[in-house]
């Protein structure tokens, strides 16, 4: 499956290679950028269809996705998987589920991601919907970069242990490589 996602994600040019600010603030020489795919309906059926699949054997009611760059994912996994979707979108910094949108209490969920590295935007998610109470069954992506290092039921359609750099500890910042932040979240860039 990797290599397949990651032959599609170069194809649709959304492996950029350099030196990159993440959302998470950590600094890195790889950027995935999955929005490049969603260019593609016949790329991002086929992906949301394979997350779909990875979901199969979890009994969940819902799909909710944070905006704005898991939206169009979250949407086709839910489409695929026959589920309920529903997005969370930051208001004043803060992630909230608004629109008029409700969980009921004990409602299974499952949160669609693009690319997960720290996992502070599943966390903002949960934190987003914790007023419900709803049961989180999984979290699943199309790149996972965590390393395994979160205690959330990942999964993904593509695993990658890539480096990642501190920013006061960066090799590609003592070399004076230009820091480019292709994310989506406002954040201070700092070389």
């Amino acid at each position: 499956m990797t290599n397949e996602v990651l032959n599609l994600l170069e194809k649709a040019e959304g492996v950029l290679h350099g030196h990159f600010c993440l959302t998470s603030g950590l600094h890195s020489d790889i950027y995935f950028q999955c929005a490049k795919l969603y260019q593609y309906p016949d790329i991002t059926e086929q992906l949301g269809k394979k997350l779909a699949e990875k979901l199969s054997d979890i009994d969940f009611d819902t799909i909710i996705a944070p905006a704005i760059g898991a939206v169009i994912i979250g949407y086709e996994t839910a489409k695929q998987a026959k589920k309920r979707n529903l997005f969370v979108e930051r208001k004043d910094g803060v992630m909230q589920l608004r629109r008029g949108y409700t969980i009921k209490k004990g409602e299974r969920v499952v949160i669609i991601e693009d690319v997960i590295t720290t996992a502070r935007t599943i966390k903002e998610t949960i934190e987003a919907i914790k007023e419900f109470e709803p049961e989180i069954k999984a979290v699943g992506c199309i790149v996972d970069r965590t390393k395994g290092l979160t205690d959330y039921n990942i999964k993904s359609l593509m695993q990658i242990d890539p480096v990642t750099y501190e920013p006061d500890n960066c090799p590609l910042c003592k070399k004076g490589i230009e820091l480019v932040k292709p994310g989506s979240r406002e954040q201070k860039v700092t070389a």
